[in-house]
C-alpha cells in the first residue's frame, strides 16, 4: 500500500510517496508554479490534491474530476506541520467526493441535513 507524506523542513515543503518526491503533475493543470501546500483552500493545495489523486488513482481524468472536492475535503484540513495519508484513505475520500459532488464547499453536516 502506498503512503504519502507531507512535511515542512526549514520553510521548505516536501511531499513524498513511499519516500520519493511526488510529481506535481503540472502537465494536467498548473494551479501553482510554486508547488504544493496544504491546510487551506488555495492554489498550492489544489496542485497537491491533483498530484495525490493522479498518482493514487492512476487515472488522470478522475483526478481532474475530483481534485477540487478532494482539496476541500482532505487537503484543506491537513495539519500545517505535517501529515501522512495512505492509499486506502485517499480512495475512501474519493468516495466521499462522489457522494458530495457539487457540494464540496459546504460542511459535511449541512450536506447531510439537506439529503
Amino acid at each position: 500500500m502506498k503512503q504519502y507524506e507531507g512535511r515542512r523542513l526549514n520553510g521548505v515543503l516536501l511531499v513524498t510517496i513511499d519516500g520519493k518526491a511526488l510529481d506535481p503533475r503540472f502537465d494536467l493543470r498548473n494551479h501553482c508554479l510554486t508547488g504544493f501546500d496544504w491546510g487551506y483552500g488555495g492554489s498550492g493545495p489544489a496542485q497537491l490534491a491533483l498530484a495525490l489523486l493522479a498518482d493514487c488513482l492512476e487515472d488522470d481524468q478522475k483526478a481532474l474530476s475530483f481534485h477540487q472536492a478532494f482539496k476541500w475535503i482532505v487537503v484543506a484540513e491537513l495539519p500545517h506541520n505535517g501529515w501522512v495519508l495512505t492509499e486506502d484513505q485517499i480512495h475512501q475520500a474519493v468516495q466521499v467526493c462522489r457522494l458530495r459532488k457539487g457540494l464540496y464547499r459546504q460542511p459535511l453536516f449541512m450536506t447531510q441535513l439537506k439529503s
